[in-house]
């Protein structure tokens, strides 16, 4: 999962009650779906951190409530509201992410690159701008065999 560290941050995930935070905003229907369909309970993420200096994986967290309606859709003065979207029937969903860790480095966009055993890897993909995306097991244990 991708988010910017200026609006959203591995650390800010960290210093969050619980170390626990909705993931919401997502508005984009393949990345939606991916939430909807994919994500459960335990399942573990890496936080990458986009358009910044440094774009690259900074940590690890988990899936700790499945798919529920973004309630930020439905709120006409919030960024992310959609007037097309309602509590009868939610177009947007989100999933509550609880932080397992930070990595004693930034695994790098540029180094993820670089490597053929990560060529299949969504996130190095021309033109792949989601801030959700899949990951392999192998490709999840190669990454952090890089930390």
């Amino acid at each position: 999962m991708k988010s910017e560290p200026a609006e959203f941050s591995i650390d800010d995930l960290a210093a969050r009650p619980g170390q626990i935070e909705h993931w919401d905003g997502v508005r984009n229907y393949q990345a939606r779906n991916m939430i909807r369909d994919q994500m459960k309970v335990g399942d573990g993420l890496l936080f990458y951190h986009s358009n910044c200096a440094t774009p690259g994986i900074v940590g690890q967290a988990e899936i700790c409530r499945e798919a529920y309606p973004d309630f930020t859709a439905f709120d006409p003065g919030h960024p992310h509201y959609d007037a097309a979207s309602s509590l009868e029937s939610p177009r947007w969903l989100m999933v509550d992410v609880r932080f397992v860790r930070k990595f004693r480095r930034t695994i790098t966009l540029a180094e993820l690159k670089e490597r053929p055993e990560l060529a299949g890897l969504a996130l190095i993909r021309r033109g792949n701008r989601l801030s959700v995306m899949p990951v392999t097991a192998a490709q999840w244990r190669f990454i952090l065999s890089l930390e």
